[in-house]
């Protein structure tokens, strides 16, 4: 996943908050837990601290008589428990080993004999075990005695550590659904913007009559929807108006251009050949000529801009097309001594306008022959693969500077605009294969080296009955080759 995404954001900050609030509140569990033990301990210790000093300052017994009466009363070991009683500083009594061997009370470092109030602490003996013990300062008479009763720390640590311990499972049991919940809470909240995004990414020049879905959420992504269709719709009104100037534009110029040519052709053949003015009239039906010429592609232009590419659409077959439409160029490609040659295998069929692909093979092929030099060769290759069928002109002519080639389809651009305009080149001829390649549900792309050649493919789908028969077509079947 793209980690500069929305939804990766989206799902990290989702779960980045929700971990921070499972941490935070495991943290208050865990220390109130903890302090509820400790509290809970330190209560029952004291409670049988008073107890044992009870039985201490009441007894007249020897210190021996003593011992037992605490031990028959309270059993420390049986209860896993540490009892001692200390007189004026000498241990009177001490508790034996509990019943599970924990710890050895007589490890236990003693308190300190200037202790004068109650209090909780914590003892660690010579071996390194915890001990939680309350210590409890009495006088009685002329004896100072201190009562200690403790228990191992670990009676609080262990359950502790467990709740911990299940604390972090459950935390990553958390994370995983997080991350599971956030991607399907975020993927369908991002669904009406997926659809948004795929609605749009098939609007184009040829479909603005299309809108975006708009979603019933009553939120800024409707608003976001609402604002992009009209914008859409303003677009598709400036479009159409430009088209429509551009066509009738196109369509008007075209019969005075035709009176002006037809003019002064007249005017050439009545003056002397050898004249000023049969010169002028020469250059100025020569330029008229290339105006035409680019107007005629302006207007082929905006009428395929307008969905109006295909005529007469049909299914045929393109290896044939290609064959005739070489054959007819042959005569342009022997003025310059450059050979023609079609490489064509089985037919070829796909649907479309004959037409309109028969323009797109002879714009290749002139623009191939054009910037070929004398002696050179050109080659026109029709194949079918998978569900497409591919039509390609090669020629090792003079290739197209590595910076050009991504804009070869541009309208009115030329790679060399001085030698494009001694050739009588407008920069139109391949914005208008591009534009009948994406009508017929096409592509045309480029491949050249400088001074090596160029190489263009233009892809078609085949027509529905031909897909069919490919399946059983081997992708790799030689070509029988003829020269035109």
């Amino acid at each position: 996943m793209n980690t500069r995404s929305l939804k990766f954001r989206l799902i990290a900050w989702y779960v980045g908050w929700l971990t921070l609030l499972f941490v935070v509140f495991g943290f208050f569990v865990y220390a109130s837990l903890n302090h509820y033990l400790r509290q809970a301990l330190r209560e029952a210790l004291a409670r049988r601290t008073h107890q044992v000093a009870d039985v201490v300052q009441r007894s007249t017994l020897d210190w021996e008589a003593l011992g037992k009466e605490i031990q028959s009363h309270f059993s420390p070991e049986i209860n896993n428990r540490f009892t001692r009683v200390l007189a004026n500083g000498r241990i009177t009594y001490v508790s034996g080993a509990p019943a599970d061997h924990s710890f050895d009370p007589r490890l236990l470092p003693l308190p300190p004999s200037n202790a004068t109030e109650e209090r909780f602490v914590r003892r660690t003996c010579s071996d390194g075990t915890s001990l939680l013990v309350v210590m409890l300062p009495r006088n009685a008479g002329t004896n100072r005695f201190i009562i200690e009763e403790g228990s191992l720390e670990s009676r609080i640590t262990a359950p502790l550590h467990a709740w911990l311990a299940a604390l972090i499972f459950g935390l990553a049991i958390l994370v995983l659904l997080a991350v599971l919940g956030g991607y399907l809470l975020v993927q369908r909240s991002l669904n009406p913007v997926l659809r948004i995004i795929h609605s749009a990414e098939r609007i184009s020049s040829h479909n603005l009559s299309e809108r975006l879905p708009v979603p019933d959420t009553r939120d800024e992504l409707e608003q976001l929807s609402t604002a992009l269709n009209g914008m859409i719709r303003r677009l598709d009104g400036s479009f159409r108006h430009t088209q429509r100037f551009l066509a009738d534009a196109s369509h008007e110029l075209r019969t005075p251009l035709t009176i002006l040519q037809s003019a002064l052709e007249n005017m050439s053949d009545r003056t002397d050949s050898t004249g000023e003015i049969h010169a002028l009239a020469h250059t100025a039906l020569e330029e008229i000529e290339r105006l035409r010429r680019i107007v005629e592609a302006l207007f082929a232009l905006s009428r395929l801009d307008a969905g109006e590419a295909m005529e007469e659409t049909r299914i045929f077959d393109l290896a044939e097309l290609a064959t005739t439409t070489a054959d007819q160029m042959c005569l342009l490609a022997e003025d310059k001594n450059i050979s023609v040659r079609c490489r064509v295998g089985e037919p070829v069929m796909v649907h479309g306008d004959p037409g309109r692909l028969k323009q797109v093979i002879v714009n290749l092929l002139d623009n191939a022959i054009k910037y070929t030099p004398a002696g050179g060769a050109v080659e026109v290759c029709v194949s079918q693969q998978d569900s497409n069928a591919f039509l390609q002109v090669i020629d090792n002519g003079i290739g197209i500077p590595t910076a050009s080639v991504p804009h070869v389809f541009e309208r009115f651009f030329r790679v060399d605009k001085a030698r494009t305009r001694e050739l009588g080149g407008a920069g139109l001829g391949l914005s208008i294969v591009k534009s009948i390649c994406d009508a017929h549900d096409g592509h045309v792309e480029v491949h050249s080296r400088e001074g090596k050649g160029t190489r263009f493919v233009v892809a078609l789908p085949l027509a529905p009955v031909a897909r069919r028969e490919a399946l059983v077509i081997v992708s790799d079947r030689p070509f029988a080759g003829t020269t035109v």
